[in-house]
Parts: structure tokens; sequence; C-alpha cells
């Protein structure tokens, strides 16, 4: 069960920085550094979740 915990906790992550990102890119000045840096974290939290779940099966 900790393994699924971990699954929801990084899918949540994952969730919020989507938000995080469209909500930036809303304004006419958004930082596209900003922006770079999180897509390259969701990226991160992405490739952890699919190792994990592949871990699962």
């Amino acid at each position: 069960m900790a393994l699924q915990g971990q699954i929801e906790h990084l899918a949540d992550q994952h969730k919020k920085l989507e938000d995080i990102i469209a909500a930036e890119m809303t304004h006419p000045d958004w930082d596209e550094t900003r922006v770079a840096a999180l897509k390259k974290q969701k990226l991160r939290i992405k490739d952890e979740l699919e190792r994990l779940k592949g871990s699962i099966h």
C-alpha cells in the first residue's frame, strides 16, 4: 500500500503542476523560463509515476 500512496501523491503533484503551468500561461507576460522549469519538473514526476506503475505489474 505504501507504493500506491506514493503513486497517488506523485499524481497529485503532477496535476498541481499542470494547473500552475496553465495559470502561468494565461498571463500576457508569462515567464518562459519559469514555465520551462515547471514543465521539466512535471516530466520528471511523470517518468517516476510510470516507473512506479511499471513495478506494480
